[in-house]
């Protein structure tokens, strides 16, 4: 039947190939149009990304030109068609943004919706469109009637400042230098607050009078204060001076300049809060990374200066602890990707820790799952030049793969070499495997040592246990390897193997009887039950028989008796 239904199958693909050649061969045939591919930007993508960080410079274009231009007559009259130029050009990029929002996706329960409809429905609904449109009305219609020299027209065209609020939150999500860029954000904002109140000191100074007294602008009658740019710079520092809480400004006079000093005096109280709060975030959020990079040193530190051990003890804590700083070692990677997805996590630290894997020779054939299940369950460690990492007799709970570093393995006296350890190597494994015959059990065979800074990978003998038992093939590679290595050692015994193989293979063959007695037993009791399940429903039906005769018996007398009475 399967065989049938594949060959009306094919026969019904060839008649559809058939019947389409057929209509493409047909002179004056109407050829179907094609579907055009949707292009919708998705918001968590490059693209989206990208034209974000190109709209960070129109709106600060606004922002920083329009108040300069306002309250600078002779910056706006020097430079018109310059300003005119590139005004328009802003207002071209402001109406593709627009564009833009309608070619953009949004998530809705998770998912990426690319309709064009309901895209277009959702952001015209919302108040980012209203924003949007409200920025990009043609106010420069005004110009007609209120002349070229007032570019505060274009006001509106800060309701675009949304979209650089967005735009810095993504930036800040995808740069490698979070704090870094967070000060730097700080820094534009304190920038752009005195630049603006820069502008209106020396648009103050006008309405009042240049000269009119020494708290105002200097008379631009005056050699050197004429000047565009000594203009802005002197007004620049007059404000930053303000602004900084720093003095050393002229005393008020009129109550125009008190009303000024006193909003700048709160802006400032309100601008140093504000700085000396994302500053301590910004440092708190650092150190909090390098703790989660390197372990915190001060608390043992103080463990020692508590406890006075020797000078040598604290001279090795100490290097260890520069060595992590200096080579940027991570001693709790797991901790530090604890809140990603199990899924992602293992992915992450496979990429990170893939290389070193694959060097280790037991890996290199090894299936992806088994090293995603292993890299899960390393865990990093550094020794320091000339500590032992095992010594000969000791119980072994762990192995280790050699991540960097070499180590040698010495003899008693810790100064005779056997060999030398390098990067892809591993150790250890004799002892948390539990290989027949070893004469030395779970104790460790060598004394290992570190030469240099070493880096490890530690893996326990209970995760290596759950690891291998569902990778069979990968733990009878690792228990040859580790009696080929006790075989050179002589610390295999191969008679006390077969012994505890001849004794396995007989706890298994009395298992498998004891198991075959049981399923007998089950079937005897099986049988029994149904027996006395067949007695009881024969003996319920006799009692039922028995009293359906008594109570014909029963009824039989009473109507005899019945009868006798007349």
């Amino acid at each position: 039947m399967n065989r049938l239904a594949r060959v009306f199958r094919g026969k019904d693909r060839e008649g559809e190939a058939k019947l389409i050649k057929t209509e493409e061969s047909t002179p004056g045939a109407a050829p179907k149009p094609r579907q055009e591919k949707k292009r919708i930007l998705d918001p968590s993508g490059d693209y989206y990304y990208w034209w974000l960080v190109t709209m960070v410079f129109p709106i600060m274009y606004n922002w920083i030109i329009l108040i300069c231009r306002s309250c600078f007559p002779e910056l706006q009259r020097k430079y018109l068609f310059l300003w005119l130029a590139l005004d328009y050009l802003c207002d071209l990029l402001y109406l593709l943004d627009i564009g833009v929002h309608f070619y953009t996706g949004f998530l809705e329960q998770g998912i990426l919706i690319q309709d064009r409809s309901k895209i277009s429905r959702h952001y015209t609904c919302s108040s980012a469109f209203l924003l949007d449109l409200l920025s990009v009305l043609p106010t420069d219609l005004l110009y007609l009637r209120l002349g070229l020299a007032t570019p505060a027209v274009r006001a509106n065209r800060f309701l675009r400042s949304p979209r650089l609020f967005e735009a810095f939150d993504r930036i800040e999500t995808r740069t490698a230098h979070p704090n870094s860029f967070r000060i730097s954000k700080l820094m534009l904002y304190v920038f752009v607050t005195i630049h603006w109140n820069a502008c209106v000191y020396f648009a103050l100074s006008g309405y009042v009078g240049y000269g009119a007294d020494e708290w105002v602008y200097p008379n631009v009658s005056i050699p050197g204060f004429e000047r565009l740019l000594r203009q802005y710079l002197y007004s620049f520092y007059f404000s930053t001076l303000i602004l900084t809480t720093v003095g050393d400004t002229p005393m008020p006079h009129r109550e125009e300049e008190f009303l000024f000093m006193a909003a700048d005096f709160l802006l400032a109280v309100m601008g140093f809060a504000t700085i000396m709060g994302s500053m301590t975030s910004v440092i708190s959020n650092m150190n909090q990374a390098d703790d989660a990079f390197v372990p915190n040193s001060d608390l043992v530190k103080g463990y020692l200066r508590t406890h006075c051990p020797n000078r040598r003890l604290q001279n090795r804590v100490v290097e260890w602890y520069q060595h992590l700083q200096m080579e940027k070692k991570m001693t709790n990677e797991l901790q530090i990707l604890q809140h990603l997805p199990e899924r992602l996590r293992a992915e992450v630290a496979v990429s990170v820790h893939l290389p070193t894997l694959r060097k280790v020779q037991i890996f290199q054939s090894c299936e992806q799952s088994l090293l995603e299940e292993l890299v899960l369950k390393l865990k990093p460690q550094v020794y320091s030049p000339g500590e032992y990492v095992c010594k000969k007799g000791d119980v072994g709970r762990e192995m280790y793969f050699i991540r960097e570093g070499k180590l040698a393995v010495v003899a008693d006296d810790g100064v005779t070499q056997y060999a030398v350890l390098g990067e892809g190597l591993y150790f250890g494994e004799i002892s948390i495997i539990n290989i027949k015959g070893n004469k030395s059990g779970n104790r460790r065979t060598a004394n290992i040592k570190s030469i240099g800074f070493s880096d490890l990978f530690c893996l326990s003998k209970e995760d290596l246990t759950e690891v291998l038992a569902e990778f069979p093939s990968a733990k009878a590679m690792l228990e040859a390897k580790g009696r080929e290595i006790l075989l050179k050692m002589d610390k295999l015994d191969v008679n006390a193997e077969a012994a505890e193989i001849a004794q396995l293979q007989e706890e298994e063959r009395r298992t498998a009887a004891l198991e075959e007695g049981l399923d007998a037993l089950q079937t005897k009791l099986a049988r029994i039950l149904a027996g006395l399940e067949s007695s009881a429903f024969k003996v319920a039906l006799r009692l039922e028989r028995l009293e359906w005769q008594m109570r014909e018996w029963g009824a039989e007398e009473e109507a005899e008796r019945e009868g006798a009475e007349p």
